[in-house]
């Protein structure tokens, strides 16, 4: 028992005086919880607008109506655009989705919004939360119009006099049938006069009850050149592949900083080797594994869930750009302590934050801005729409060149760091 306690002590005692470690248990936990604390705690005016285009063809007044009540919401971001251009950035991944208002034979005319023309969204597919949230704003939108044109009564009694005048007119309706519409008509005028003298209560309790109230919404799923994803599938390995790259990363950094505790770094440093030949042959080795477990997982991917693959030629690209990324960030995490403690928590506590910054755990559309703007810098995020754009959403290789560059870029920058600090260590 004894024995069991010193050891115990001993640990304890090893850990206080690595303040590197000590500062990945005590004070990295202490700066998450601040971290997550200032996200969920700015509220609805931290919230992050979702970004649309509307696309209005339409030449209704009511349309137009539409597309004012969308601007006043706080939780849209809105872009104007042509049906081309929103169609192909919503399937980049560029904006969450379009909407649509254009005149067509399949107007959703009634009696409250004549002329309504059918609202058409286009959404990524890969969002299915912000599809429910989208139309939820649309819903409230076409209620608002519709409250607001019960609560002007003239306008309605004004309709009910010109459809009165049309069935007096009309040449084709039998006497019988006119009275019995003529006297619908003027009870749904008295019904108008009685909204005008009750106001606004009236109103709502009509439309909260009214089959009316439901807007004339069409969904459709977009991506470029491809119909849409076949499968869940293809929408989760791209993040399944980016956390396989995460555990390699791990492995290798915890590998050189064993190699340096024990010894065996040192040894190779006295062998008829130059520095330049170690450090190459530990990048080769990590690119080397960061390649094999993408194919891997991509055969996987292929063979068991039937995922496709729209773009070959940029999945091989982007499987080579993302090794080379990784393979960077490998040197550097492996100089981020002195000791394999220090390592571990730097590694996993940085690998964490790449993958909830770059959307690998927590949606984007839940961050706020500043968030999102700060997604950027996350290898994992790059990584994820390089994968992305390969497998399902069928980028060009022109498309893909900016998310392979940063993601090389990424490699290079980290790795220059990693090395850089290592000299300094054998000074």
């Amino acid at each position: 028992m004894n024995s069991i306690l010193f050891l115990a002590l001993k640990d304890l005692r090893l850990l206080a005086r690595d303040k590197f470690g000590l500062f990945w248990v005590i004070a990295f936990p202490l700066l998450m919880a601040l971290f997550f604390g200032a996200i969920f705690s700015s509220g609805e005016s931290g919230a992050s607008r979702l970004s649309i285009a509307v696309v209005n063809e339409s030449s209704s007044s009511v349309a137009k109506q539409f597309v004012e009540q969308l601007q006043q919401s706080s939780a849209l971001s809105i872009r104007y655009m042509s049906h081309d251009s929103a169609r192909t950035l919503v399937g980049m991944g560029k904006l969450a989705a379009f909407v649509e208002l254009s005149d067509s034979a399949k107007q959703a005319s009634s009696f409250f919004l004549k002329d309504m023309p059918v609202i058409k969204v286009g959404i990524d597919p890969k969002r299915k939360a912000e599809s429910g949230y989208l139309q939820g704003i649309l819903t409230q939108a076409y209620f608002v119009l519709m409250q607001q044109q019960i609560m002007n009564p003239a306008k309605i009694q004004q309709a009910v006099d010109d459809l009165i005048l049309q069935i007096d007119s009309s040449s084709t309706i039998n006497p019988e049938t006119k009275a019995v519409m003529k006297r619908f008509f003027s009870s749904l005028k008295q019904f108008t006069e009685y909204l005008s003298i009750n106001g606004a209560d009236s109103s709502s309790s009509f439309l909260e009850a009214s089959p009316f109230a439901s807007p004339p919404i069409e969904m459709e799923e977009i991506s470029v050149d491809v119909d849409k994803p076949r499968s869940s599938f293809e929408i989760t390995f791209p993040q399944g592949l980016l956390w396989g790259l995460l555990g390699v990363t791990m492995a290798f950094a915890m590998s050189i900083v064993q190699e340096r505790t024990k010894g065996t770094y040192l040894r190779l440093r006295i062998a008829p080797i130059t520095r330049a030949q170690i450090l190459a042959g530990k990048g080769l080795a990590s690119f080397l594994a960061c390649v094999l477990i993408s194919v891997i997982l991509m055969t996987i991917a292929k063979l068991v869930f039937g995922v496709r693959v729209v773009n070959p030629a940029g999945l091989a690209l982007a499987v080579v750009c993302t090794a080379v990324c990784f393979s960077g960030i490998v040197m550097l995490v492996s100089v981020m302590g002195r000791t394999e403690q220090a390592v571990a928590g730097a590694g996993w506590a940085i690998m964490l934050v790449q993958s909830m910054v770059g959307g690998g755990m927590v949606p984007l559309m839940f961050m706020p801005s500043w968030m999102k703007v700060l997604s950027n810098f996350s290898a994992v995020k790059w990584g994820i729409y390089a994968f992305e754009g390969a497998i399902w959403r069928g980028f060009s290789l022109h498309d893909m060149i900016f998310p392979l560059v940063v993601l090389t870029m990424i490699g290079v920058v980290t790795f220059t760091i990693g090395v850089t600090i290592l000299m300094r260590y054998e000074q």
